[in-house]
């Protein structure tokens, strides 16, 4: 009885004679081991490839030298070492920021009595917490209902910008760090039914 009552909280609930571990199956193949057995080469493949398009997304220090690996050889020894560290400093050129930072979320150009300014945004992900009380009808084992309060919890996830880069003239001018904004935990007034 409770290996039965333990195997229904993670399937759901099925009547005893289609229940997969039952003894009343009497010898017939059960349709949702079938389907189940049947989807395991589909999870196994879209997970294979969730991995493989992680791997190739992946850009590093070491593979953006590798793919400037011109622009990275022209840089002064220092700035070499700066880069990489995955640091930056005024005077540095496009490349050797890229290098060392990677591609920026956003690229905007802009203009001035002065010449022309291109400025890279880098982004970041914070997340906010959404928590809110429900009311939830559950049955009695004498056929009877009650209501009890559970708590749903949500996340958020947003996007800000974390660094702005100012080049002008093809080399980095100022750049600066922008804080993370506060997360947000946010609690919805009172218990609403659903």
């Amino acid at each position: 009885m409770l290996d039965r009552l333990a195997s229904n909280r993670f399937i759901g609930y099925l009547p005893p004679e289609m229940h997969p571990l039952s003894t009343q199956n009497s010898g017939r193949s059960d349709p949702y081991i079938r389907l189940f057995v049947r989807a395991i080469p589909t999870w196994i493949g879209m997970g294979l490839l969730i991995g493989l398009a992680g791997c190739a997304a992946s850009s590093t220090v070491a593979t953006r030298k590798v793919e400037r690996a011109a622009a990275f050889g022209a840089l002064a020894p220092e700035e070499q070492a700066l880069v990489d560290q995955g640091q930056i400093r005024v005077g540095m050129n496009p490349d050797a920021v890229y290098v060392a930072w990677g591609q920026p979320a956003q690229v905007l150009k802009s203009g001035d009595a002065t010449g022309e300014i291109t400025t890279w945004l880098y982004t970041s992900t914070t997340s906010d917490t959404y928590r809110s009380w429900h009311y939830r009808e559950y049955p009695r084992r004498d056929g009877s209902t009650y209501l009890d309060r559970s708590m749903d919890v949500d996340y958020a996830f947003r996007d800000y910008v974390s660094a702005e880069l100012v080049f002008r003239d093809g080399k980095l001018e100022r750049w600066r760090m922008l804080p993370k904004p506060m997360e947000r935990d946010v609690l919805s007034p009172g218990p609403y039914g659903r």
